[in-house]
């Protein structure tokens, strides 16, 4: 199975999707040199630095009678919220320097409809955006490339099958992931996002990542699911989630003021996260002479199973069908970044081989009413129901379902076709995930 995946990468679609490094494995930070001196320091004044760190984040609780000035900006107490971990910085130290001396870097972000920049005013006021701004500002001799992987209403199992044509192949220096708000499994999702961040810190380009963490109005977040991951790697985590929710809970921050619906940050709420990461970035830059280590590969042991290790996206110019049936091959059915899809509007099957640990389908639900319900068969049996009509809904989408999940390498015969009184409805295979 040959791959040529396209990645065009423009932020398309804002408004109408719904949502949604460092290395770890024995690298040492000499960024925490000047916390180890201070906790070293407490102890010999007869302090106590669990004490220290006690005090530290009672100093960082919210106020209930403080409302939240947002022309003020993050406050101190908000930033020590968000800053979840500090993480290994020899990997982002390395991209800093590497662009003060006036190299070229690619810094780039993967998530969901956040990070594609959805109800932002403008793609420039979105955080994504900020982030290679403060790169461009910081580093104004260095050559900044910048590559932008979000797409609404994706998750990280998507994303671990598309990292490497859509952002990898860039071989970014720095990367930020965001999928809090999309992932919604946490189990299946713990995987699929601890073997993307994985594929990311182990591509040769030795990229740093940071990990960000957002959430919904009520505080819906996978992010401790997500943190498990970071803190087993030791990266930076950069949490949006803890800085507004609390407030919002407490009643000092109107959530109508940092979003316009129940997940997408406006222009004020992607500026709360700039200026998060920024501040970050800039406390990293500041301590640059005290971290002298180089990078070196990524060789922690998985989290997880690592069960997509290998996971990659096929499309019709990667694998033809062994048969098909009123199934015809579109250039593009609704994404840019997805093309030789696989398309009926009147029913049919459509049949393939393949090799495999994990196989799941990426389709299209649409607000048309003429996509229907397909039955997916494994070898004869039935495995999955896919709906592809999403009536009275936001907008169509494109939507994953995970079919097989195992530890061996086995060939299956795959067969999608319409469930009983569908036979005159569509459907749209945008991409068959595979590892």
């Amino acid at each position: 199975m040959k791959k040529k995946l396209s990645a065009i990468f423009a932020l398309i679609l804002c408004g109408a999707m719904l949502a949604g490094c460092t290395s770890g494995g024995g690298e040492s930070d000499s960024g925490n040199t000047e916390a180890a001196q201070t906790n070293a320091a407490a102890e010999n004044n007869g302090n106590d630095p669990a004490s220290s760190v006690e005090e530290a984040s009672a100093s960082n609780e919210v106020d209930p009678n403080v409302p939240v000035n947002l022309d003020e900006g993050v406050t101190d107490a908000m930033y020590g919220r968000a800053i979840l971990n500090e993480g290994d910085l020899v990997r982002l130290a390395s991209a800093m320097k590497k662009a003060q001396n006036g190299g070229e870097i690619t810094v780039g972000v993967i998530g969901g409809s956040i990070t594609q920049g959805s109800l932002a005013s403008t793609p420039a006021n979105c955080y994504a955006s900020k982030f290679n701004d403060w790169w461009v500002n910081k580093f104004p001799g260095a050559k900044i490339n910048f590559v932008n992987a979000g797409i609404g209403g994706t998750n990280s199992y998507l994303g671990v099958h598309r990292v490497d044509d859509q952002l990898l192949s860039y071989d970014p220096d720095v990367v930020i992931v965001e999928f809090s708000v999309n992932d919604g499994d946490k189990v299946m999702n713990k995987y699929s996002y601890d073997s993307l961040v994985r594929k990311i810190l182990g591509h040769s380009s030795n990229p740093a990542v940071i990990l960000l963490f957002t959430t919904m109005d009520n505080g819906t977040s996978l992010q401790e699911t997500h943190r498990e991951i970071g803190d087993a790697y030791d990266l930076p985590m950069v949490s949006y989630h803890d800085v507004v929710y609390p407030e919002v809970a407490a009643g000092t921050l109107n959530w109508a003021d940092i979003s316009p619906d129940n997940i997408h940050p406006n222009d004020a709420g992607h500026d709360i996260i700039n200026q998060l990461i920024s501040r970050y970035l800039d406390s990293v830059y500041d301590k640059l002479d005290t971290i002298t280590e180089e990078p070196s590969a990524f060789t922690a042991e998985p989290y997880t199973n690592d069960y997509y290790a290998n996971a990659k996206m096929y499309s019709a110019a990667d694998i033809t069908a062994t048969s098909s049936e009123d199934f015809e091959v579109v250039d593009k059915a609704f994404y840019d970044q997805f093309h030789n899809n696989w398309k009926t509007e009147s029913g049919g099957s459509i049949t393939f081989e393949v090799e495999c640990r994990n196989f799941g389908v990426f389709y299209m639900k649409t607000v048309s009413g003429k996509n229907g319900m397909y039955q997916v068969f494994v070898d004869g049996e039935p495995k999955a129901k896919l709906d592809g009509n999403f009536p009275n809904g936001w907008g169509n989408y494109g939507e994953t379902q995970q079919i097989i999940i195992g530890n061996d390498v086995l060939p299956h015969t795959i067969e999608i076709k319409p469930v009983a009184g569908n036979e005159d409805k569509g459907f749209t295979i945008l991409g068959l995930m595979i590892s």
